[in-house]
């Protein structure tokens, strides 16, 4: 003999209430910026034709005595490889 389970009582036809949903990336941004976020989705397509390159560095670019020790204890191998050791 099979055992009955207790059958779940009918709602009676009442609307379930929705379920709470995370808003996503895109809404977020929306709520936070006032205004639709404008890349949802995939990212347009850019043409690189159009593209344009502008150079506004300095000539010189100072630079302090910790940065170029970061750079040669990190990169120093491959500064040696490129223009022999100093």
């Amino acid at each position: 003999m099979v055992p009955l389970l207790p059958r779940i009582a009918d709602s009676g036809g009442m609307p379930r209430k929705p379920r709470h949903r995370e808003p996503t990336a895109s809404e977020q941004l929306e709520q936070l910026l006032g205004e639709p976020w404008a890349f949802r989705g995939r990212p347009p397509k850019h043409d690189v034709k159009r593209w344009r390159v502008s150079d506004d560095w300095p000539t010189q670019i100072p630079l302090t005595d910790a940065e170029i020790a970061v750079f040669e204890a990190w990169f120093g191998d491959v500064f040696d490889e490129l223009f022999g050791p100093a």
